[in-house]
């Protein structure tokens, strides 16, 4: 996957003299001795990290972590102190003023907190405000500006004005009007912090279901652990202006790499986390033309199985037990006639919260692929294992 952003030893220091705070820092001196000494402020310290191409890259703190400093130092909006931002090879750190400008006209739009909609002009006329003052065209801003509403669900509000939307619709305008200037990257500092819980948690997902289809690099800003591990492909995590970690949501709950990030994750909600395919394991299965139930009843003692699943030219058919094989060898009952076509099955992608009322059946869970075959299987008690936070 290619990188769109790569962020090479950041730093950022508030004051009239960043040169000698910046040498004390690299010295290993604190921000708070450094603010003692030379009252300059450390916003950003040495932050190194990499985007790729159509992934959502979330940073996450609370308020004076350096968040929202290093997300405007991505959009050029504050020159780093040292380092460099590569946007597509270009570093936004050190370019000329018409190449940054290139840049944000041609591949970068932000998204903010605060709306910010002219309550003079309609949704549309918002939408394409952007567009109007980079000269372009009145129809063909008409046109992108209705593209965008449609993308985000309000084809119909553009002769509507901001006061008579409610807030998540505003939210929206103002992911329309990002959207509209067609970025390969979009920076979204906190875009859904000023919302209810209700409205944030539909703007979340309705945030993911665009990304399917539009695939945009997007780094998102938020001090909500919640949000950004549902939304994040990738976490970072800053505190007193360092990257303290950075990884999957799974990994960071799994492994938080410090008691900082440790207290933030403890009360985390490891069924909204952590998906199927991080308790799976390799499948025992066979060709049901080719078994009967003596070979099947041997393959679960070789292989200490209470069932086993079967597959038709590699696509899953059903699930036998060892009980009900034990009974079919018994009586001479042919395989077929005792295998449950009925059984639990999900995605590797489908997060435990979903899997619990399967793991109740207490049969081994069969994760298949798109075309129904069989990848890989969970069983129920890891399942609940994970769920209590059993180590796996």
């Amino acid at each position: 996957m290619n990188t769109k952003i790569n962020a090479k030893n950041i730093y950022k220091i508030f004051g009239k003299a960043p040169a000698e705070a910046l040498s004390l820092l690299k010295n290993g001196k604190s921000k708070e001795e450094i603010f003692a000494s030379t009252g300059q402020t450390v916003g950003v310290d040495d932050v190194s990290f990499q985007v790729a191409e159509g992934e959502i890259f979330v940073v996450m703190g609370l308020s004076g972590s350096g968040k929202s400093t290093l997300v405007r130092m991505i959009n050029g909006l504050i020159k780093p102190s040292a380092g460099e931002i590569l946007i597509d090879g270009i570093d936004v750190a050190s370019c000329s003023r018409d190449t940054l400008r290139r840049v944000r006209r041609e591949k970068v739009a932000m998204v903010f907190q605060h709306f910010a909609l002219f309550p003079h002009r309609t949704v549309a006329e918002n939408v394409a405000f952007g567009l109007k003052v980079r000269g372009v065209k009145p129809d063909e801003r008409r046109e992108r500006a209705q593209s965008a509403l449609e993308q985000v669900g309000l084809g119909t509000r553009g002769d509507s004005y901001p006061d008579e939307l409610s807030g998540g619709m505003q939210q929206r305008v103002g992911l329309a009007r990002g959207l509209a200037s067609e970025p390969e990257i979009l920076l979204m500092d906190e875009p859904f912090g000023a919302l209810d819980p209700l409205i944030r948690g539909d703007m979340q997902q309705e945030l993911l279901e665009l990304q399917r289809s539009l695939k945009k690099t997007i780094v998102f800003i938020t001090h909500d652990l919640n949000e950004a591990l549902i939304l994040g492909n990738t976490i970072a995590i800053m505190h007193n202006g360092s990257m303290v970690q950075t990884g999957t949501a799974e990994e960071i709950v799994s492994n938080p790499a410090n008691d900082y990030v440790a207290a933030f994750t403890r009360d985390v909600d490891r069924s909204l986390v952590f998906t199927a395919q991080s308790i799976a394991h390799p499948a025992q299965s066979l060709e049901l033309a080719h078994t009967d139930a003596s070979a099947a009843l041997a393959h679960m003692e070789a292989h200490g199985l209470d069932a086993l699943h079967m597959v038709e030219d590699g696509k899953l058919a059903g699930i036998v037990t060892y009980r009900d094989t034990n009974t079919a060898v018994r009586d001479d009952v042919e395989l077929k006639h005792i295998m449950q076509e009925d059984m639990p099955t999900a995605s590797a992608e489908t997060l435990l919260v979903d899997l619990y009322s399967l793991a109740e059946k207490g049969l081994p869970i069969a994760l298949t692929d798109n075309e129904d075959r069989l990848d890989s299987v969970v069983s129920p008690q890891d399942v609940f294992a994970q769920l209590s936070n059993g180590k796996q």
